[in-house]
């Protein structure tokens, strides 16, 4: 994975936000009705009102994000669904950690 664009990716308020809410989407998404926002992930429309933006500005948000592999989109139908990858954001921890010296 390149760094740079993980260590990019992390540099947003928005992004760190996102990641956040996909934490616990039952709690933050639970009322998403087209999918089990756990097992399948959480409407990019929802994600996008959950924020306060634009659908385009979340799109992009999002994209950097999955550009990264800190999330995973899904396609159904119309819809796009994001899924965090908590495996790869421990991974991306353990190296900064490492490169920072803290372990």
């Amino acid at each position: 994975m390149d760094r740079s664009t993980q260590i990019k990716a992390m540099s947003s308020a928005v992004r760190l936000r996102v990641l956040s809410l996909l934490a616990e989407p039952q709690k933050h998404f639970g009322h998403q009705w087209s999918a089990d926002a756990v097992e399948f992930g959480v409407c990019m429309t929802m994600i996008a009102d959950a924020l306060g933006v634009a659908q385009p500005t979340a799109s992009r948000h999002l994209e950097i994000l999955r550009q990264a592999g800190f999330i995973t989109v899904r396609k159904h139908q119309k819809w796009s669904y994001c899924k965090r990858d908590t495996a790869a954001i421990d991974a991306y921890l353990g190296w900064l950690r490492n490169e920072l010296l803290l372990e």
